[in-house]
């Protein structure tokens, strides 16, 4: 499977330790089987930080999923259980237990599923201030347009993806 990486700069070699925390599944290194939401994204953040918006290509080696030594986490679609993973990751103050759903801490090598756009925003603000409950919350997201991400957290599942090339526009 081809999977694509949109930034300002080739990725040679993947750096976990470059990659930012906070985002939709923790800190990862994030793709999308979409090359032009990957191109999407390298437009965004070369008009950000400067350069040229280049798309990475990799092929995923799905023999991933049958290594009993991955962990991989899928959201089939956006539910109300890949929602509040994603505020969990996204929040800066969350006091971990052990049945708070997350992957800050990596717990996962792979985690796949929507992206949580800026359409979402301002539902899962909603949520977490309690304006809005999680039946609210499931219902409007029906009607938003979500694209996809795999997300790469440790080096083991780092070793099913070879670089293929670049792209750029």
């Amino acid at each position: 499977m081809m999977l694509y990486h949109g930034s300002n700069v080739e990725i040679d070699r993947v750096d976990l330790n470059k990659c930012r925390p906070y985002k939709d599944f923790g800190r990862g290194f994030y793709l999308t089987t979409m090359k032009g939401q990957a191109f999407q994204m390298a437009k965004r953040v070369s008009r950000i930080y400067g350069g040229l918006p280049c798309v990475t290509c990799f092929e995923f080696d799905e023999n991933a999923f049958d290594d009993d030594d991955i962990h991989v986490r899928t959201f089939d679609h956006a539910m109300k259980e890949w929602a509040l993973f994603v505020i969990n990751n996204r929040n800066r103050n969350l006091v971990i237990t052990d049945d708070t759903e997350h992957n800050q801490d990596n717990r996962y090598d792979i985690v796949i599923g929507c992206v949580a756009n800026d359409d979402l925003a301002l539902l899962f603000r909603q949520f977490s201030s309690g304006l809005i409950g999680a039946a609210t919350l499931v219902k409007e997201m029906e009607y938003k347009k979500l694209t996809d991400q795999y997300s790469f957290h440790s080096e083991k599942a780092l070793y099913y993806l070879k670089r293929i090339g670049c792209l750029y526009e």
